[in-house]
């Protein structure tokens, strides 16, 4: 184990960078050395607010410079702040990777990038509950999507359960991100035509032991994703319903109730619990799983479940800076650590 604090840089202060932040500042083994913005914005007032240096995406002179004509204190450019850092988390957008990881890599800092990347491009992923022990020590991994890893917490517990599993699942995606005004559809769905759609395949990147495929639609709501869920059960799996969603109310970061008995029916109405619970921006972390809508007939589980696509990687970010820094071997361990530093933010 380690004795000093990890030296955390998050490259990339946007929706994800902002929260991974604010997730990072909380741990008392981390601290936050440095956020990027690639130029004087918004965002810059809450990393000044925040506490938190502020740095260049770039290294170019002419761009650093431009933070200071705008009245902001910027410490540099990237390599500036690589030079002081541990580890990485790339926030930026996608397309980029490639490009920042040999950065990354000069520099001599391990790194973690986003599910917006290909697990072609960082030839490791991660997912707490997965495979986090596969993840120790090593340079770099990537941080799945908002959806894969919604998918692996419910998933993954059941095939520990019964041994193997097929599944088919469709994701009914928000449009866009609220803040986002430039995506859409508007008053359409939208499916994604490639078939399957990277969701489920891309749970084979952190458990390949399951058999998964999806489909996607795209509609017209900013605040979560949706997803419509056949499991295949092996025979003999000795599971019932009443099991299953026990076993699920005993996973970290996954809610378990009932829509009738809460009134809890609708996206709207899971945000506003997460709201009323005091979180910041609403996010809610956890996967929320209906309870009235899980069903085992036979060998086919079906159920819902619903992503806040903003947040639910957060933590899972926490845990992957602990199994590359070797810090925690144990995924519970880190679970347990980052969530109730994470919930202090709320008391």
């Amino acid at each position: 184990m380690r004795d000093m604090t990890i030296k955390v840089a998050i490259n990339g202060y946007g929706t994800i960078g902002k929260r991974v932040a604010d997730a990072v500042s909380c741990q008392d083994d981390m601290e936050i050395i440095g956020v990027t913005k690639t130029r004087p914005s918004f965002g810059c007032d809450l990393a000044v607010r925040k506490g938190y240096p502020l740095y260049c995406t770039f290294d170019d002179a002419d761009k650093i410079s431009a933070f200071g004509e705008a009245g902001y204190d910027c410490k540099g450019g990237l390599k500036d702040l690589m030079a002081a850092a541990d580890i990485v988390i790339d926030c930026s957008p996608g397309k980029l990777g490639a490009e920042n990881k040999q950065k990354y890599q000069d520099a001599g800092v391990k790194w973690i990038f986003q599910g917006g990347e290909k697990h072609a491009m960082t030839g490791l992923s991660y997912t707490s509950c997965a495979n986090h022990m596969q993840n120790m020590n090593a340079e770099g991994t990537r941080v799945v999507s908002c959806n894969t890893t919604g998918l692996s917490r419910t998933l993954v517990p059941l095939y520990e359960a019964c041994g193997s599993l097929s599944v088919e699942c469709t994701m009914i995606r928000r449009a866009a991100d609220p803040g986002d005004s430039k995506k859409g559809p508007i008053n359409a769905i939208k499916p994604v035509l490639k078939v399957p759609s990277h969701h489920g395949p891309d749970v084979m990147t952190v458990k390949p032991e399951i058999n998964i495929n999806s489909l996607a639609v795209a509609v017209p709501t900013t605040i979560m994703h949706v997803h419509s869920i056949v499991a295949t059960l092996p025979d003999g799996h000795g599971m019932t319903t009443e099991s299953i969603i026990e076993m699920w109310k005993n996973q970290p970061r996954v809610i378990v109730m009932n829509g009738n008995e809460t009134g809890i029916t609708t996206t709207a109405e899971v945000m506003e619990f997460a709201r009323d619970i005091g979180r910041t921006w609403g996010d809610l972390h956890e996967i929320f799983v209906w309870e009235d809508g899980v069903k085992l007939v036979d060998n086919n589980l079906y159920y819902f479940q619903a992503i806040h696509q903003e947040s639910d990687v957060i933590p899972e970010n926490i845990d992957a800076i602990r199994a590359l820094m070797g810090t925690e071997s144990d995924w519970k361990a880190s679970v347990a650590k980052t969530d109730a530093a994470i919930s202090a933010l709320f008391d």
